[in-house]
């Protein structure tokens, strides 16, 4: 009896296929998108804050007024906001995988970092999840929308998009990757240490929507570094 072998085997490698194509710099650059992005989602929001307005405190009918005034700044907001969102996600599975090349299969530092983006692009996909039923209701005819109801989606907007205190636990997983096992510049994770982890701090603080302030900032900082400092 004699045995056969499989003339193609999983483990064969001719010279002559090409090489494996480098990874791209496009995670990188949706990085950087994400980030201005996300600064822009901040300023929609802050745009259509009619419900922090003092002349309106109390009076619910005066908070739907004044947002029924706001749909262009509303859809500024949306808009920027799911941009961000879904650059986000291009560049947390960027990141990760670099990560992973840098650090180690065995490292909790990519998952960590992936992760944390990822609280972030739901908390943006939730807070801006709400926009198109209030926007294109304002237009409708009045009775059709409960002020009370309007002055509840000004605190959501004001509040929920805001969430980018997983991009702290990014910041320090990046921060870990730089100052412990050389990964990035050390100027990378020095900015990563001081706004990462202002951001993380602000992520278990009761005032956690000031995470907003920081985490757009700190994305924005570093894709840009990525993108000078480092091959993707």
């Amino acid at each position: 009896m004699s045995a056969t072998l499989d003339p193609v085997s999983p483990s064969t490698h001719d010279p002559s296929d090409p090489p494996a194509p480098r990874p791209g710099r496009g995670w990188v650059l949706a990085g950087v998108g994400a980030g201005l992005a996300g600064i822009a989602s901040i300023v929609g929001s802050s745009m259509s804050g009619a419900v922090y307005d003092e002349d309106n405190y109390g009076d619910p009918q005066k908070v739907a007024d004044a947002m029924s005034e706001l749909v262009p700044q509303l859809l500024v907001f949306h808009t920027a906001t799911m941009v961000s969102c879904a650059l986000l996600v291009v560049f947390a599975a960027g990141l990760h995988r670099q990560l992973r090349r840098r650090t180690g299969t065995e490292s909790l530092l990519p998952g960590v970092a992936a992760g944390g983006l990822g609280l972030v692009a739901v908390a943006q996909l939730m807070g801006a999840g709400l926009t198109t039923e209030f926007a294109f209701a304002f237009q409708a005819p009045d009775g059709a929308i409960a002020p009370e109801s309007v002055t509840f989606f000004g605190h959501w907007i004001g509040t929920v998009p805001w969430l980018w205190g997983g991009a702290g636990l990014t910041a320090l997983a990046l921060a870990a990757a730089s100052l412990r096992r050389g990964a990035y510049p050390r100027w990378i994770g020095w900015t990563s240490v001081v706004l990462g982890g202002l951001t993380a701090f602000f992520l278990v603080s009761p005032a956690q929507y000031m995470a907003g302030m920081t985490g757009p900032v700190w994305l924005t900082v570093v894709a840009l570094g990525l993108l000078r400092t480092s091959e993707a």
